[in-house]
């Protein structure tokens, strides 16, 4: 018999093709195939608890390749910080740090809002074209909204 967490995947696969989403469909044939294999009690966890980190570093690299392969230098950085968008753009990265961070802690304490972020992220990587940083931004903005109702109630 297959579970409901196979015919979810399944399904999640079929919107990915769909969709025509090619992130969310390797992300879940990889899991499938760890589900196939036998794999998944043990990797599962793991992939779940390090998963995000794992994530964050990957883009991190990805961004800091421009500075590796010496395209960005610090006469570009120079240049950039004489334009207005180029100060904006250093407060948009520091605010979405930041609040990155209060999604990391909301996510590990609070599962039931960790499902609902997971959904909408999948929903905006498989209907829109989003790119799936959304759990961790997304659980940033929560808290904060979160915070912004405790406050006024």
């Amino acid at each position: 018999m297959i579970s409901q967490a196979t015919v979810f995947l399944l399904i999640l696969l079929l919107v990915g093709f769909i969709a025509k989403n090619p992130s969310l469909m390797f992300a879940v044939a990889v899991l499938l195939v760890i589900k196939v294999i036998g794999l998944d009690n043990k990797v599962f966890p793991y992939l779940q608890s390090k998963g995000i980190n794992w994530g964050v570093t990957i883009i991190t690299i990805a961004v800091l390749v421009p500075i590796a392969t010496g395209d960005i230098g610090f006469k570009q950085l120079q240049e950039a910080l004489k334009s207005s968008y180029a100060w904006v753009a250093l407060g948009a990265g520091i605010a979405v740090a930041l609040i990155a961070k209060s999604g990391l802690t909301l996510l590990a304490t609070d599962p039931h809002i960790t499902t609902a972020l997971v959904f909408g992220t999948i929903l905006a990587v498989s209907l829109f074209n989003g790119v799936a940083v959304g759990p961790l931004i997304g659980a940033g903005i929560a808290y904060l909204a979160m915070k912004v109702v405790e406050y006024f109630t």
